[in-house]
């Protein structure tokens, strides 16, 4: 049923309805007389509007989830170059069967280019000159969409607009990689954001990741000497570490409930570490809250990421097994003690990290690594995972359902 002709349908279901809202009232009274009552009714006429959003949107396109989402992530400049006809091909001859795609990338751009007088034009790089073919062409491989829109990283945002950002020194604060972040404070931030994940879902993504969906790391120590606005949350009788994890959280329970009308799932990516502690104090997420909020949790855990002595490994880095199971036991912990748990789908590495080895002997990333990561999954009961490489060349060869019951 096409969109035209389920608004005729809805609209002549009201229309017929409110003809024998007067029968039913009539009706009413004349029982209510009879019993000698007293009856006060209050009949509300049918919101249509609230009607016709009870109807999902859909782009077009079909998509079936797949047994267990097996994906890689995909930049903005790979989808619309050569590199896309490789990355396909992986998928298709290995049991891969997803790509993440930069809808809204690190630097705070689209990744193509919007109808003309989007307001979001101006942030627009041309990398996915033909978003439909794209979509068609992952229709026809059956390989499942995910759009990643980075949320509060945001550079583009914080230059354009200061009052969205941090200031420090009446400048646009940036940490040491030169990056700035916009405030999850400010629900006019979370409305800019779930606006382009409505695109990505128009567009025809199953789902929206969100990503950098929290305060900048170490926070905590910059939070007296930046000038921003806490918004709504000034007044909320806590400290600030709750503040900020209630920001996060309320940002992600709004863009779950504005999605709705999509049918599609909404995800978050967490570092792996704020499931070990209650809350991680500084960049608001609490791995529990969030969960809560979403469709699909996809924490971040690379071995690379964690500091000398987790879990008592010593260099978490060179032992990847032992890593990732370690922090699945925790996980499987904490969702199991919610009422309606998310899908988990962790990120795992696929690349090496030579910034942690002080010039010694790197530990290299390839099949063993990737594997390794898998089957510590697996045999946790977890069935889904993401692979990350900025770059997007993926080892060769791995066996992407070792071990998958």
């Amino acid at each position: 049923m096409g969109n035209l002709q389920r608004k005729i349908f809805i609209y002549m279901v009201v229309f017929l309805s409110c003809l024998a809202l007067p029968i039913f009232s009539k009706a009413e009274d004349i029982y209510n007389a009879n019993a000698h009552t007293e009856r006060k009714t209050n009949i509300t006429l049918f919101d249509t509007e609230k009607l016709l959003e009870r109807f999902s949107f859909h782009s077009g396109y079909t998509f079936d989830y797949p047994d267990a989402v097996r994906g890689i992530y995909v930049t903005g400049t790979s989808a619309g170059s050569n590199r896309f006809n490789a990355l396909l091909d992986l998928v298709e001859t290995t049991d891969l069967n997803a790509m993440v795609i930069d809808v809204k990338d690190d630097h705070g751009n689209l990744t193509f280019k919007p109808e003309e007088g989007s307001k979001y034009e101006s942030i627009a790089k041309n990398h996915i000159t033909d978003p439909k073919a794209m979509m068609q062409t992952l229709e026809e491989k059956g390989i499942y969409p995910i759009a990643r829109v980075v949320v509060f990283k945001d550079t583009q945002l914080a230059n354009r607009r200061p009052d969205l950002s941090y200031t420090e020194n009446g400048k646009v604060w940036v940490n040491g990689r030169g990056e700035a972040f916009v405030n999850p404070f400010l629900k006019e931030v979370w409305d800019y954001n779930v606006e382009i994940a409505k695109m990505a879902a128009e567009m025809g993504f199953q789902e929206i990741q969100f990503d950098y969906v929290r305060f900048p790391e170490g926070f905590e120590k910059k939070d007296k000497t930046l000038k921003y606005s806490m918004g709504d949350y000034e007044k909320l009788d806590m400290n600030s570490v709750k503040k900020r994890v209630e920001a996060v959280t309320d940002f992600v329970a709004y863009a779950k409930q504005e999605l709705e009308h999509y049918d599609i799932d909404v995800a978050v990516d967490i570092f792996g570490y704020a499931a070990t502690i209650e809350e991680a104090p500084g960049i608001g997420q609490n791995f529990a809250k969030i969960s809560e909020n979403v469709d699909v949790i996809s924490s971040m855990i690379y071995p690379s990421h964690w500091s000398k002595n987790y879990f008592g490994i010593d260099i978490p880095d060179e032992e990847p097994y032992r890593l990732v199971s370690e922090y699945a036991k925790v996980e499987n912990d904490v969702l199991g003690a919610l009422d309606n748990p998310p899908v988990s789908r962790p990120w795992l590495q696929d690349f090496e990290a030579p910034w942690i080895y002080e010039g010694g002997p790197v530990k290299q990333y390839g099949k063993e690594e990737v594997e390794a990561q898998i089957k510590a999954l697996y045999e946790n009961g977890i069935n889904e995972y993401l692979l990350w490489n900025a770059g997007n060349y993926y080892s060769e060869n791995v066996e992407y359902r070792l071990g998958m019951k």
